[in-house]
């Protein structure tokens, strides 16, 4: 029938309409799990630089930054009962939930960790573990983020946000690892392989957020890199070539912490940017969307009504104005789907990367920088991809494993 064929087109229409909307609700979800990250950030780093110094005048400063983070927390928690994301048929929503379910849990773990910080009896590595789990868990929701999405204009920018809170982040250890040595007024060889390792894996993904990034982003990412400060560089020449510095160890340790947190403010407003990206792509599309919609009803309405309801039966003409309809919705899902499955790709292979990275870490002890170095030097010295070394290892894992666990899931 005439009538059931055009309202299966617009019927395709509006779920595309209907699947925009939840990917601008989760991109509203993203920017609040960015704001907990970034505080999480600083919490961390005050955390190792109090566990370090064994001087109770930080012990305040740790506390107002753990009650900033109860307002981040705070902020996800009413973005996710606003926008009531179990109340709807989502697609793809069984991994997604599951994400938003460890991001809760992982609020949670916080409270007896914070409690040892202050009673000093948990060291400063194993805090600073504590601190890198909850934070990966919330990187986790953002990349299932980029995974669900079915608009590839949608997923670059969502990629790009990915990969640049994940630089982000590791500026984040690099923070925390550095400022805990300043305090200890020590760097071992260690710390040092770690810290040069978190400083590789930073333009790592910064690279991959400036094949993705919008070319606003991209400058203001530009002009942040072209503010680093000297003196931030002579810190790290100092973390990294183990010299003991100059000067009272408490002093140099915060004077570190404001040095590169100038610089993390800074990607900050990058990472902003990005959010903003986002939303007007989001929006933009569902703008083009429900304007195509409109069309397509004024062209049906248009369309001259047969005298029977029969395919069989239409018109010449009317058969061929439909045709046409159905073949200008293909064309267009053709289009989309190309660019997915590219982007798709790639998403498959950074999963598969960070499951791997996962097993080394849960396995060997190892830090996040620390497994993807070792993954790296794996795929330099047998000359394969990062993601077919990635394969390799989770295939030995699956039947090492008699329990069939997957890291980093």
């Amino acid at each position: 029938m005439v009538l059931s064929a055009l309202s299966f087109i617009q019927e395709s229409k509006k779920s595309e309409i209907a699947s925009l909307q939840q990917l601008l609700q989760l991109g509203k979800l993203v920017g609040a799990v960015s704001q907990m990250i970034h505080v999480l950030q600083r919490e961390r780093g005050m955390a190792n630089i109090f566990l370090c110094s064994r001087e109770q005048t930080w012990r305040e400063q740790f506390s107002e930054r753990v009650q900033a983070s109860h307002a981040a927390q705070r902020a996800v928690n009413q973005r996710l009962e606003s926008e009531d994301l179990t109340g709807q048929n989502m697609v793809n929503a069984a991994r997604l939930f599951s994400r938003i379910a460890g991001v809760l849990h992982s609020h949670n773990t916080l409270v007896p960790l914070r409690q040892q910080i202050l009673a000093r009896t948990i060291s400063q590595p194993e805090a600073m573990n504590g601190y890198n789990e909850v934070i990966r868990i919330h990187l986790t929701l953002v990349f299932e983020t980029a995974d669900i999405s079915g608009d590839p204009s949608i997923s670059r920018a969502l990629l790009a946000m990915f990969s640049f809170m994940q630089g982000k982040e590791l500026a984040g250890q690099e923070r925390a690892t550095a400022a805990a040595g300043f305090a200890a007024w020590h760097f071992d060889a260690d710390v040092h392989q770690q810290l040069v390792s978190l400083i590789e894996s930073q333009e790592r993904c910064f690279q991959t957020f400036a094949e993705f990034a919008d070319a606003h982003c991209l400058a203001l990412w530009q002009q942040q890199t072209g503010q680093h400060s000297s003196e931030f560089e002579r810190f790290r020449r100092i973390a990294c070539t183990r010299k003991t510095p100059d000067g009272e160890c408490t002093d140099v340790a915060l004077r570190w912490f404001e040095v590169s947190t100038a610089r993390i403010d800074g990607m900050k407003k990058v990472e902003d940017s990005l959010e903003d990206a986002l939303m007007i792509c989001c929006r933009e599309r569902i703008r083009e969307a429900q304007a195509s919609l409109a069309v397509q009803q004024q062209n049906i309405e248009q369309l001259p009504q047969p005298d029977n309801n029969y395919a069989a039966l239409l018109p010449p003409q009317l058969s061929r104005c439909v045709l046409e309809l159905v073949e200008q919705q293909s064309r267009q899902l053709q289009v989309l789907d190309a660019e997915l499955t590219r982007l798709r790709v790639m998403l498959a292979e950074r999963k598969l990367v960070e499951r791997a990275k996962g097993l080394l870490m849960q396995h060997h002890g190892l830090t996040e920088a620390q497994a993807h170095k070792a993954m790296l030097d794996m795929a330099m010295k047998q000359n394969k991809k990062l993601s077919e070394i990635a394969e390799v290892m989770l295939a030995v894992s699956a039947i090492t494993d008699p329990n069939g666990n997957k890291a980093g899931q």
